[in-house]
């Protein structure tokens, strides 16, 4: 899965590269490429594993990978000297999910977890290599959803985790032509908080996680 996603993001980047530069030429200087409002959808690799901290330790290699595969919107200006700084929000999916030996608690999750959906808002700033070509560094807040089945061997229940924490990222984005653009990029998230919901709709106060998210994304989009 990891290499599949390796060779788009490589594959992505070159058809921008190469498509990008003629169909901007209209535009004229007057016009930024990276001006204005902005909608896409994204698709890449998403990994979920336990954070460094001692008592988020699991046994063997059991991370959670998985495709991942969304939507974002956002708005950037240009300010002078090359220099782009935006607002974004995103939601997406994943399929990443993991199954352990549900009575053994040193396991992520103590079952059978996967990922729901997770939401990010946050902001970013990037500089012009080109006309067309911006590299970005992001940040902001997530919040992701864990979907749980937990089993005593005889008994199976089904809850999830709602985990607040940070993300930070980056990655280049090319125009194509005079409003679509794509983009390759990475991101790190880390979750520090957490709360179990019940079928019934009640939650349990927040609690302390270390949880970590590595995703690579591909994104297309159109600008308006």
């Amino acid at each position: 899965m990891r290499n599949i996603v390796l060779v788009a993001l490589v594959a992505a980047s070159a058809t921008a590269t190469g498509l990008a530069s003629p169909a901007l030429a209209q535009d004229g200087p007057d016009k930024p490429a990276f001006d204005g409002f902005r909608v896409g959808a994204e698709l890449g690799y998403d990994s979920l594993r336990p954070g460094s901290s001692a008592q988020s330790s699991i046994s063997g290699d059991n991370k959670a990978d998985g495709l991942l595969y969304g939507g974002d919107i956002g708005y950037d200006k240009t300010i002078g000297h090359g220099l782009v700084i935006g607002a974004e929000a995103g939601i997406s999916g994943s399929t990443a999910n993991v199954s352990n030996n549900p009575v053994n608690t040193g396991d992520f999750g103590f079952g059978r977890v996967k990922a729901g959906r997770d939401i990010y808002v946050g902001a970013r700033i990037g500089t012009l290599l080109s006309p067309t070509t911006l590299i970005y560094a992001k940040g902001g807040y997530t919040n992701a959803r864990l979907d749980l089945t937990a089993s005593d061997g005889t008994t199976e229940t089904g809850q999830s985790f709602n985990l607040d924490g940070y993300r930070v990222g980056a990655g280049i984005e090319k125009a194509i032509g005079r409003n679509t653009y794509a983009k390759v990029e990475y991101r790190y998230s880390n979750y520090s908080n957490a709360r179990l919901e019940y079928a019934n709709g009640a939650n349990t106060n927040n609690f302390s996680v270390d949880t970590d998210r590595h995703q690579i994304a591909v994104g297309v989009g159109f600008r308006f």
